[in-house]
């Protein structure tokens, strides 16, 4: 008699761990989604020693937040506000329950596409964090609307994941990259807003 097979595992049986902050060591559940990517833990601590110092006090933009990995991480290390865009709705309610969880008063998630999102924002924002499903073309087509209508405040701050064979000037949106690093077939990049 053949023993039966291992149970599958479910959706939320993924996990998400905080590195630092006021939540250290905090694991959250997250979903196995196709196309989802939770940064990997190595890379966000590199991105936030990076950011230091940028990310007490900032007001933070999580766009395409999938797990939300980064604005959860910023979060809990000190960002005054927290703004989670996530269209696939699995996914956005998994935020709101984890949101809720952390008690985190200072969070809000939008069940929306990001593109509608920034046509209806109208408050700059310190710190924008931008990891779309690759293969899409998404980045031109964001950064465009976050330039147009002057989302990312003075001196403020973008960090980027991308396919590593895609090829963005960040100078045509007035960006200057302050720090990058390639991790496997990722490009991670920190760019700031160039001074006038």
């Amino acid at each position: 008699m053949k023993p039966n097979p291992p149970p599958k595992q479910h959706a939320g049986a993924h996990q998400l761990r905080i590195i630092a902050g006021q939540w250290r060591s905090r694991r959250l559940p997250i979903l196995a989604l196709e196309g989802l990517r939770p940064t990997p833990d190595r890379v966000r601590e590199t991105l936030f020693n990076w950011l230091q110092f940028p990310v007490r006090g900032a007001r933070c933009l999580d766009l395409f937040a999938g797990s939300g990995a980064l604005g959860l991480e910023a979060l809990s290390r000190g960002a005054s506000e927290l703004v989670l865009v996530e269209k696939h709705p699995k996914a956005a309610a998994t935020l709101q329950t984890n949101i809720n969880t952390l008690k985190a008063l200072n969070a809000e998630v939008y069940h929306q596409e990001a593109l509608s999102y920034l046509d209806q924002a109208t408050i700059p924002f310190d710190i924008i964090f931008l990891d779309p499903p690759f293969h899409h073309n998404w980045l031109p087509m964001v950064l465009e609307r976050i330039q147009d209508k002057q989302l990312l405040a003075p001196q403020g701050y973008i960090y980027l994941e991308y396919e590593r064979e895609l090829e963005l000037d960040l100078s045509q949106w007035n960006l200057t990259i302050h720090k990058q690093l390639h991790a496997g077939q990722v490009h991670c990049v920190l760019a700031q807003l160039s001074s006038a």
